[in-house]
């Protein structure tokens, strides 16, 4: 889990990304929110070439010029970006779409708006070469997301840009590749079988997940944009060296908050209470857990409080969900 050396050519990595998100991303959009407020058309900032640009300079390594047609990186990384910073949001009353500036809805004008939080990364995988490619061939996924710390708040002031990693081929990372796997044999090629007129979705990998949190994903980067909407001002809290050995990163800790009763049970088995205990909180203890996974259902406020995170080594304990489950594309789009 080592980048390559010789790729690693771009230098002032730290500097450089405050003023690329300063000069890329957050001025223009800025303006966009500006331009938005009389032209009503979405401020959104997508992430893709900005996002290739962001991990050029968090890996201090160059592109190799081919857009989207061939690698992101020289040491071939895979670069999948996604943005939930202004994206439309929904009334919940009349369904109609409006803007993230719009505190009402512009249409009927209801207060009950359901802000909108799900973007999430897209992979194509269509052929076994894509395939074997994605998750043999090449080492590094590079991921980076735009979104709202405070989203649960309301704070839409508050940006923050993250980037993690994962190795394909190393042992810690095996879920993304079986994830990739079931997606090509149990949607893509199935989905053809019945209907080789329609195109299978890409495979939706959703940050922040359970499948996300069981790929171990090791972040490098992270900054926080503070007056996001008009003044920005960034702090970058967390770069990792571009030749640093990712085997030396802790993988993002998994909140149980997402677990199932079933995984909680596994986890509360008496023959994993060496791995579990050590990470119980606030003077609890093991047993306070098998209280919380004997019930008919979790009480999530307790289990934050006895057991928050779970680590890469309870992590070993579970197994990966089976979400695999057959879905066209959208219908084409129609204006009316």
């Amino acid at each position: 889990m080592i980048p390559q050396k010789k790729y690693i050519k771009i230098g002032d990595n730290k500097n450089r990304i405050k003023l690329l998100l300063k000069e890329l991303v957050l001025e223009p959009r800025v303006k966009a929110l500006d331009w938005s407020k009389i032209t009503k058309q979405t401020p959104n900032m997508k992430i893709g070439y900005p996002g290739q640009h962001l991990a050029s300079l968090v890996t201090g390594m160059e592109g190799v010029r081919t857009g989207a047609r061939g690698d992101d990186l020289e040491d071939g990384t895979e670069i999948k970006s996604c943005s939930r910073v202004d994206q439309l949001d929904n009334c919940r009353d009349c369904k109609k779409k409006l803007l993230r500036i719009e505190e009402r809805c512009p249409h009927c004008g209801s207060e009950n708006i359901n802000r909108m939080n799900d973007s999430k990364w897209l992979f194509a995988v269509k052929s076994e070469q894509e395939l074997q490619l994605l998750t043999q061939t090449i080492d590094r996924i590079f991921l980076t997301i735009s979104d709202y710390p405070d989203y649960d708040s309301g704070n839409f002031e508050t940006i923050r840009f993250q980037a993690f990693e994962i190795w394909n081929n190393e042992p810690r990372h095996k879920n993304f590749s079986i994830i990739m796997e079931n997606y090509y044999r149990k949607i893509f090629l199935e989905h053809i079988k019945r209907n080789p007129n329609k195109t299978p979705a890409p495979k939706n990998f959703w940050p922040y997940s359970y499948q996300f949190y069981l790929c171990n994903p090791v972040k490098v980067f992270e900054a926080i944009v503070e007056k996001a909407n008009d003044n920005p001002s960034i702090d970058i809290k967390q770069l990792v060296s571009p030749d640093a050995d990712r085997a030396t990163l802790i993988p993002e800790p998994m909140p149980t908050s997402l677990l199932n009763l079933e995984e909680l049970k596994i986890l509360s088995n008496p023959d994993n209470q060496y791995t579990i205990e050590a990470q119980i909180k606030n003077g609890k203890s093991f047993n306070d857990l098998v209280s919380i996974a004997s019930m008919k259902s979790i009480n999530k406020g307790k289990l934050k409080e006895v057991l928050p995170f779970i680590n890469q080594s309870a992590r070993e304990l579970l197994s990966l969900r089976d979400t695999d489950k057959i879905a066209e594309e959208k219908q084409k789009y129609k204006r009316r």
